[in-house]
């Protein structure tokens, strides 16, 4: 029986149907490995591509076999050069034939025999499918207040300037082709030749002087015709169309708050780094229209771009609460809290001024939490004082503050952060998806 395969490759770098039947067929063991080598390994390799070690069990492609459970089988293959019809097989001993292979396979370590090899979309689909921001509920958003033109193929009126040349010399082609309208260099062969005839002076009766009528006829009805089948015809005009696309306001805004005062080393500021590069990914993977605000500080906060978020190296005191100051100045500003879901990620070491962790509550008690959907804020341990401040609720002069805040507000969550390989779970923990029973609820 015939075995029909899709090995068509794939155009543009676009996954196949069969591809993606593949995918979710294997999504949970591909997605277990993912989340095991991004644990391990770094979190910049998020946003790259990935070779997956995948068990051969389970991939073989399908396909059409003749029915083997019961009849006797008398036929030769394609592709047979040893036997004939009527042959009879040895059965293979325990030493040789596909029994050894098997046999050796079974001793000593053995690797994966199938690589499948993931795109960086995929990689980012499986790692975050199950991740979201928590209620983004804001009812009073603007749906749509500006537009975007965008082509939508071709009209046969419009402006002189949405003219689009190649489509309406294209329908000109056609046009002439199918109404055989004469050639230029048709004409100007017929009307060198009658001026060659009539520098001979013909006589008339002559065959050159009947020749040359009927050439003079036929310049005439070619030069009519040429007249009346145009070059370009108002038909042909095709003109560029255009659609207004609705573009929606950007509902929701993170910021990023990050210390990098004296206090965070630099074991503390790449932990806080890796965490806050795993959210910059999964926002913009996840949601096509957010705002991202970043804001460092020591005893002063600035608002800066992305590149000196993670790259510069400034230091100095630690005064926490100005961090939220810069924050709360920016959505007065520029986030009224009616139109915008507000978000609030802060990692720190738990180091601040003496007292000023107090005024950090009452700014979030009184003014910040009112505003904002949800706030995470993460801690960076030291690895000595990890096993010990995880097992009772003692901590920074900050985290114990901050606990005062966690007990008022819902959507106040705090975690803790020793080790590279703590990121990962913690972030899910922050960001994984809400039940729907808890959202309605």
């Amino acid at each position: 029986m015939p075995s029909f395969i899709d090995r068509r490759l794939n155009p543009k770098d676009k996954s196949l149907s069969n591809r993606q039947r593949f995918l979710r067929r294997a999504r949970g063991e591909l997605k277990r490995v993912v989340h095991e080598k991004i644990k391990s390994g770094k979190i910049v390799d998020v946003d790259a591509g990935h070779s997956v070690p995948f068990p051969l069990d389970g991939t073989s492609e399908p396909s059409f076999q003749a029915d083997r459970s019961s009849g006797r089988r008398e036929h030769v293959l394609p592709g047979n050069k040893e036997f004939t019809a009527g042959d009879r097989l040895a059965k293979p001993g325990q030493g040789g034939g596909t029994g050894a292979g098997k046999g050796a396979a079974s001793e000593g370590d053995m690797e994966d025999d199938f690589q499948f090899v993931l795109s960086r979309e995929e990689v980012l689909d499986l790692f975050f499918e199950d991740l979201e921001l928590p209620d983004m509920i804001k009812s009073s958003l603007k749906e749509a207040v500006t537009f975007r033109s965008r082509r939508a193929g071709f009209t046969i009126a419009g402006a002189p300037t949405n003219i689009n040349v190649g489509r309406t010399m294209r329908n000109s082609f056609g046009r002439r082709i199918a109404l055989q309208r004469p050639k230029l260099a048709q004409v100007e062969a017929i009307a060198k030749e009658i001026e060659e005839l009539e520098a001979k002076h013909p006589k008339p009766g002559s065959a050159s002087f009947e020749r040359l009528a009927k050439m003079r006829s036929d310049l005439e009805r070619l030069e009519r015709r040429r007249k009346v089948v145009g070059y370009i015809d108002p038909v042909d005009i095709r003109f560029n169309r255009f659609e207004p696309l609705p573009l929606p306001n950007a509902s929701a805004v993170m910021f990023c708050l990050m210390d990098v005062s004296g206090s965070m080393g630099e074991r503390e500021k790449d932990l806080a780094k890796r965490f806050f590069v795993l959210l910059h990914l999964f926002l913009k993977r996840r949601y096509e229209r957010i705002d991202i605000v970043f804001i460092r500080h020591t005893h002063q906060a600035h608002e800066v771009d992305e590149e000196t978020f993670f790259r510069s190296t400034q230091s100095g005191g630690t005064v926490v609460s100005t961090a939220l100051e810069e924050m709360q100045r920016i959505i007065l500003e520029r986030y009224p809290s009616q139109d915008w879901n507000i978000y609030a990620a802060q990692a720190s070491d738990g180091d601040n001024l003496a007292g000023d962790s107090e005024h950090c509550v009452n700014l979030l008690n009184k003014e910040i939490m009112k505003l904002c959907q949800y706030y995470a804020y993460v801690e960076i341990l030291d690895e000595r004082e990890s096993a010990i401040f995880r097992s009772t609720d003692n901590g920074t002069s900050l985290w114990r503050s901050y606990r005062q805040v966690g007990e008022n507000w819902r959507n106040f969550q705090m975690t803790r952060i020793a080790k590279p390989g703590d990121i990962y779970p913690v972030f899910r923990q922050l960001f994984a998806k809400q039940p729907s029973s808890a959202k309605n609820g």
